[in-house]
């Protein structure tokens, strides 16, 4: 687990020696367990290891079958392999070890590449088949695990990071003009490309076949917008929500150290902890133990969580570990900007370095977090447009006494207008409708792009044409686009990189069980009315949760607000950021534009768009600039 690395030139050439070497050494801190290669002839694949279940210490990688006609790398694990164990061996396979990597690879053996259907977990793999000169290459459903790669027609080069690629001889250092303009608006538009040119990333549930011809992609996995689920009433969905989520932090808690949990204090992490905490009592976790651990902003009030995270400890009577959030200084971003040759991620991500540290010191090797429960149970007031589409007129008007009842009747019109008429309008109405709106608010807006150079806002406009959303084709419910708009959208997978690059610095395995597949096929299969009732979100999530957390987070209708920590370092920077930076970079930015945009952050501490594009700004600069 925990890295892969690899080149197979199609020509035949040989790999050179000490070139995947390279590679792998270049992301040493992925194989706290050993770093091991083979390199034969054209094909040479590498593996760092970071074991974290207890079959994994029976795994070595690269592994190969009897006839050392296929070899398999893989970063990842395998959550159903109790079932695929079992499949495999009725099927006559023969199994050597435990391991993960050894189920895939016989499960490749049986059913080519069509193995992914059977296998649950979050992986990035490589096989390369010698006899049929072919590299079948995988990412995990929901893009846990990084996979990059570069094809000059003739040499595949992959690796769990950038810089590995970016340093072999023939791959150049050719900034991609069009991604750089995304992240100079922070206007996230493609899902498979990186900041170099030529160097791409295999975008989540997508596999990738690659012989003389070529790299050909497709997806293997999206969610069933018209699977139902077999429930009749509230209380069913309830259960069965209940009954899943369970089983999904049961299976993901495989590991033969003690897990280690975020406990923010928020609906999303804290019921992690305690669902995990509840698993352990009833001897159902597979772990040998869980440890809780929150960030303590005790300086800072709209971040602070620690009333909440105490509440979680005091009601299941088990200590959590309050830990101060870790503030880096600029030099740090710009270091591992350069050094990682990407972007160096975010002040709010970077808070937990500490956190992950003291997690890992203290023999853990696996962290769940809370990550996915926003986008997944959040719920929207589509419900309105839902309900009223589909004519279930009783429904409807229950949601409106409820959102009359939180909201007042005035807010609920309001809602039924904007969420459940508008949305039926033709879309040359609904586009003259969003016209005269910002009119008539007026205000700042990041649409104009005035701060980007004419050359980069051109670019930016024409990734708008280029990476227009795809038609779904008919949903079930008009809720699903944005739940599908949630899983292929291109902020987010970056988000979840830059958290799995952190964790692997840190000898960690991040895991998400809200963001588990079987619970984003449950959202799918799920009426938009149970995620959304009155004035409180997540409906279905603190329902089920009933008696398994305190009632003060069950009722909890806030979250923390990080802007703090962005702020300690731009409040400093008006002058680099409005001067010096457009002065230096004047193919990137305009100068006035610039000057305009920090006071736009500066006087309107309510508007959040600005803080997350002057970081981007100054971000893309230390990424490109090798000499600061």
């Amino acid at each position: 687990m925990s890295g892969i690395a690899g080149i197979i030139h199609f020509d035949g050439t040989p790999v050179e020696s000490g070139q995947l070497e390279r590679m792998t050494a270049a992301m040493d801190y992925r194989g706290p367990d050993g770093i091991h290669h083979r390199v034969k002839g054209s094909a040479a694949l590498g593996q760092c290891m970071l074991r974290t279940t207890p079959e994994s210490l029976e795994e070595t990688q690269p592994l190969v079958n009897e006839d050392d006609s296929l070899v398999l790398v893989m970063d990842g694990r395998v959550d159903n392999w109790e079932e695929l164990r079992k499949e495999l061996l009725e099927r006559g396979a023969r199994l050597r070890t435990r391991a993960d990597a050894e189920l895939v690879l016989r499960a490749y053996e049986i059913w080519g590449q069509e193995c992914l259907a059977r296998i649950d977990g979050d992986f990035a793999l490589v096989i390369w088949d010698a006899r049929r000169k072919q590299v079948f290459c995988a990412r995990d459903r929901m893009g846990n695990k990084p996979f990059n790669y570069h094809w000059d027609g003739k040499t595949l080069a992959f690796a769990s990071e950038l810089h590995p690629i970016l340093a072999l001889p023939w791959v150049g250092e050719e900034p991609n003009q069009g991604m750089l303009a995304e992240l100079l608006a922070w206007e996230c538009h493609s899902r498979d490309e990186t900041i170099w040119q030529g160097v791409m990333r295999l975008v989540a549930a997508h596999r990738m076949i690659v012989d003389t011809g070529g790299p050909h992609l497709e997806r293997y996995w999206a969610p069933d917008p018209w699977a139902t689920l077999p429930c009749t009433n509230d209380e069913d969905y309830i259960e069965r929500y209940r009954e899943l989520f369970s089983d999904v932090v049961r299976r993901m808690s495989r590991s033969h150290r003690p897990l280690a949990c975020d406990v923010s204090g928020g609906l999303d992490s804290t019921a992690v902890f305690c669902m995990a905490e509840h698993l352990r009592r009833n001897g159902r976790l597979l772990a040998p133990g869980i440890e809780g651990y929150t960030l303590a902003f005790n300086d800072d009030s709209a971040a602070n969580e620690l009333v909440y995270a105490r509440a979680a400890a005091n009601f299941l009577g088990k200590p959590v570990r309050e830990i101060p959030p870790t503030v880096l200084p600029l030099e740090w971003y710009a270091n591992h900007a350069r050094a990682d040759r990407d972007f160096p991620g975010f002040p709010n991500g970077s808070m937990s370095i500490g956190l992950r540290r003291q997690a890992a010191a203290d023999g853990s090797r696996v962290v769940f977090t809370g990550e996915w429960g926003d986008a997944l149970l959040q719920g929207s007031r589509e419900y309105y447009a839902e309900e009223l589409s589909q004519g279930h007129l009783r429904t409807l008007y229950d949601c409106f006494r409820a959102d009359a009842a939180a909201a007042g009747s005035r807010q609920a019109s309001t809602w039924f207008a904007r969420h459940g008429v508008f949305p039926l309008l033709p879309p040359a109405v609904q586009s003259g409708l969003r016209k005269l709106v910002r009119r008539f608010r007026g205000g700042e807006s990041p649409e104009t792009l005035y701060w980007l150079s004419p050359a980069m806002r051109e670019r930016l406009l024409s990734r708008r044409q280029k990476f227009r959303p795809a038609d779904p084709g008919k949903l079930r419910r008009r809720s699903q686009r944005e739940l599908l708009d949630m899983l292929d959208d291109p902020f987010g997978a970056q988000v979840l990189e830059r958290m799995e690059r952190l964790g692997s610095r840190a000898g960690l395995e991040i895991r998400q069980p809200m963001g588990d597949p079987r619970l984003v096929q449950f959202a799918f299969s799920t009426p938009e009315r149970l995620r959304l009732r009155g004035d409180r979100s997540k409906y279905l999530h603190v329902r089920a949760m009933q008696g398994l957390m305190p009632r003060e987070i069950l009722d909890r209708k806030t979250k923390a607000e990080f802007s703090s920590v962005f702020r300690g370092h731009l409040d400093a920077m008006e002058d680099r950021i409005s001067r010096i930076l457009p002065g230096e970079r004047p193919g990137w930015l305009e100068q006035a534009g610039m000057a305009r945009l920090y006071r736009v952050y500066r006087d309107n501490p309510r508007y959040g768009w600005p803080i997350w594009v002057l970081w981007g700004i100054h971000a893309c600069d230390a990424v490109f600039n090798k000499d600061r």
